[in-house]
C-alpha cells in the first residue's frame, strides 16, 4: 500500500453498514477521489465531523493499484462551514457546486485551480448565503477550467466581431456569434450587456465571489447560456439541480412579493 495525504474538500458521503462510510472527496494534491473510512460513524477521535459534506479537511489516506476505493486513515478537520446547515437555499447551492466538480472534471488527477475556487465558491455562498450571482460565476468558471470557455469577444465560428445590439449565441458552436454567422442556427440571443458581464467574470480573478451583482437580465440571459453549455458537456444530468432550482424559484418569487 501506498500512503498519501493532502487537503481536501468532502464532497459527499455514503453510510455504508453499520458504521463504515465511503466518501467522495476533491483533494488539493489528487484530484477526485473515493474512499472507504472503516467505522467513521463511531471513531470520533479518527474522524468526528470533518467527513461531512462541504468540509474542508486534512486526510490521510491508503491506496492499492487493484482497489477501486482508498482507505481513509484519518481526517482532520480545517473548516466545516457549519453555516450552510443553517441555509437550505446555501445548502443545495454548496450540494450543486460538489456535484458539478466531480461531473464535469471527473477523475482526471490533480486540479489545483478548480480545487481553490470550489474552497473560494464555498466560503462565499458560506458567508453570503446561496445567490444566482454566485453559481453564474462558479459555472461560468467551472467551464473555463474545464476547457469550455465560451467565446464572448469574438464570433466562435469566423473570429469577427460580435458587437452589434443583440448577439447571438450558439452553445452547441461554442459562444457568440456575428449576425452572418448566426443565419440559419439554433441560437439564444444575449444584450451587449450581458455578453460583457460574462466577460468580466472570467476577467476577474478566479477565487473572486464578492462585488459582483447583476441584474435580472444578465442572470437570465447569461444563466440559459451557461446552462446550454454545461447541458452539453455534463457526462450525466446533475442530480441536486432540480431540488436547487425549485428553491431558487421560490426565492424569487418571495421577493417579487416583498
Amino acid at each position: 500500500m501506498e500512503s498519501y495525504s493532502s487537503d481536501a474538500v468532502i464532497l459527499h458521503h455514503l453510510d455504508y453498514g453499520e458504521a463504515d462510510r465511503i466518501v467522495t472527496f476533491f483533494s488539493l494534491e489528487r484530484g477526485l477521489i473515493k474512499g472507504f473510512a472503516r467505522q467513521a460513524r463511531k471513531s470520533r477521535k479518527r474522524f468526528g465531523a470533518a467527513l461531512e459534506p462541504f468540509s474542508t479537511v486534512h486526510v490521510r489516506w491508503q491506496a492499492q493499484r487493484s482497489a477501486d476505493l482508498v482507505t481513509i486513515q484519518e481526517a482532520d478537520l480545517i473548516d466545516l462551514r457549519s453555516g450552510l446547515r443553517h441555509d437550505l437555499l446555501a445548502l443545495a447551492l454548496a450540494a450543486y457546486g460538489c456535484e458539478l466538480i466531480e461531473n464535469l472534471l471527473g477523475e482526471i488527477g490533480p486540479q489545483p485551480e478548480a480545487y481553490q475556487l470550489l474552497n473560494a465558491f464555498l466560503n462565499h455562498v458560506h458567508r453570503q448565503g446561496g445567490s444566482p450571482d454566485a453559481r453564474l460565476i462558479f459555472e461560468l468558471r467551472m467551464l473555463n477550467l474545464a476547457g469550455y470557455e465560451p467565446h464572448l469577444l469574438h464570433c466562435s465560428r469566423c473570429g469577427g466581431p460580435v458587437c452589434t445590439e443583440q448577439v447571438a449565441f450558439s452553445a452547441s458552436l461554442g459562444g457568440g456569434l456575428c449576425l452572418e454567422c448566426a443565419s440559419g442556427t439554433d441560437v439564444q440571443h444575449l444584450s451587449p450587456l450581458s455578453l460583457g458581464s460574462l466577460s468580466r467574470i472570467l476577467q476577474a480573478p478566479p477565487t473572486l465571489f464578492e462585488g459582483f451583482r447583476f441584474g435580472p437580465q444578465t442572470l437570465q440571459e447569461g444563466g440559459n447560456a451557461v446552462t446550454s453549455m454545461l447541458k452539453r458537456h455534463l457526462c450525466r444530468p446533475i442530480k441536486s439541480l432540480s431540488f436547487l432550482d425549485q428553491l431558487s424559484e421560490g426565492s424569487r418569487r418571495v421577493a417579487a412579493i416583498r
